[in-house]
């Protein structure tokens, strides 16, 4: 049946925004501006589908998610899944370079299903999850100088947290393991391990120490809601990071592969509020110094 499909539309799983683990463009996002991350998030998602579909062989997922750059940049025929972002992109004159890079991204799902370290890991993260935070600033009008750094950090952490919650499915499912071959080996842990239903000693070692590592992520990119310039924005940031933080804490003392490391939907909430009141508390005082600091402007 896969032999047939004929586009990235016929390959689509049904997911949408609001089935994602972190906030896709809420209502916190000024309504100018949702419209050009959800056509985003729907480019971005028809091309992770056809990266992620069961039966579809290599060669013609790497054939859709070329058609799908090809109608975004008008070097082939248009596609319904990329006519939307092509006309915000058209509108507020931005590149289709993150985009792009997405897909290079999902390019790489489908010829390669292992990582042999932590640097490997971020290099795949720099494709599949930093041009997300990029575009998102973009829209927005902010100043890469001053923000990409820090948002690449926190992508990068959302990215590897999905990893370290998913690591059961997507070997059983996709036979993709991110987890890097070198910290499975310094712990004894096998990759056979992500089939069983309950995550062995060794393999909680592996996922506590790369939650730990990715904190670290999280601690670098903590400054990124104060130094957003549009606080609809920061608040949205500030909400996600909270919740980014919360769940990697779980990683650190739950199975994946046999707990539930979410929140329920109200624990959730109530996190993301927290880092917006907190956002709030600090940000008259303390944004506008961060910013003219990470542009090398004396106050």
């Amino acid at each position: 049946m896969s032999a047939t499909l004929q586009n990235a539309t016929e390959a689509r799983s049904g997911k949408g925004h609001k089935d994602e683990n972190f906030p896709v463009a809420s209502h916190l996002i000024h309504p100018k501006n949702r419209g050009a991350i959800l056509a985003f998030y729907d480019f971005v998602r028809a091309g992770d589908d056809v990266a992620d579909h069961a039966t579809l062989a290599p060669e013609r997922k790497i054939e859709l998610l070329d058609a799908l750059a090809d109608a975004l940049t008008g070097k082939g025929p248009s596609d319904p899944e990329a006519e939307p972002l092509k006309r915000e992109l058209s509108a507020r004159g931005l590149p289709t370079t993150h985009a792009l890079e997405l897909l290079d991204a999902f390019r790489l799902d489908a010829r390669k299903n292992r990582y042999a370290d932590w640097d490997e890991l971020i290099a795949y993260c720099r494709l599949s999850a930093m041009p997300v935070g990029r575009f998102v600033l973009d829209v927005h009008g902010e100043d890469p100088r001053v923000v990409w750094g820090p948002s690449d950090a926190i992508c990068a952490a959302l990215q590897i947290i999905n990893h370290l919650q998913d690591c059961g499915k997507d070997f059983v499912r996709n036979d993709r393991v991110y987890l890097p071959a070198e910290t499975l080996a310094k712990h004894g842990a096998s990759i056979s391990d992500l089939g069983a239903a309950k995550a062995s000693p060794a393999l909680r070692a592996v996922i506590r120490e790369l939650a730990e590592r990715t904190m670290g992520l999280l601690d670098e990119g903590a400054v990124l809601p104060d130094l957003i310039a549009d606080l609809r924005l920061s608040l949205e940031i500030a909400a996600i990071h909270r919740l980014a933080v919360v769940l990697c804490r779980g990683l650190m003392e739950r199975d994946p592969l046999s707990e539930k490391v979410h929140h329920g939907k109200a624990a959730f909430a109530l996190t993301a509020l927290g880092g917006i009141a907190t956002t709030l508390a600090r940000r008259p005082l303390r944004g506008r110094t961060l910013r003219r600091h990470a542009l090398g402007v004396r106050a």
